[in-house]
């Protein structure tokens, strides 16, 4: 059996879990009410700063679900996003529309799974 390791642990979630060589990370921006290209930018940072401290990194990602209050976001979100994203390592990837996040001001919300090991 594989131990879990959680990370960042509060009452309500981890910052981080990992299990069976794979990292789970969910992230939102630090910021609320601004643009969504400086949202996407802060949540890929977070996650960035996530992976590393599990011991992976953005080139590992396996599956990436990206939530977007407004799908006018779209063509913004993903400018910054394949701007971060190494060359060649793009993951499997769903993006959906939600009616709103937990936060009023939260244009996106991102979360993912990667292998461990950079």
């Amino acid at each position: 059996m594989t131990d879990i390791q959680r990370r960042g642990t509060t009452a309500r979630y981890s910052d981080s879990v990992t299990h069976a060589g794979v990292v789970y990370v969910v992230e939102v921006p630090a910021s609320t009410g601004t643009d969504i290209r400086t949202q996407t930018r802060e949540t890929l940072d977070s996650l960035e700063r996530q992976l590393a401290a599990a011991g992976s990194d953005k080139s590992r990602i396996l599956m990436a679900t990206i939530y977007l209050v407004d799908m006018d976001d779209y063509d913004g979100m993903n400018e910054v996003w394949d701007a971060w994203l190494p060359a060649g390592t793009a993951p499997s990837r769903a993006c959906v529309r939600v009616a709103g996040l937990a936060r009023d001001g939260w244009r996106v919300e991102i979360a993912l799974n990667a292998a461990l090991g950079a």
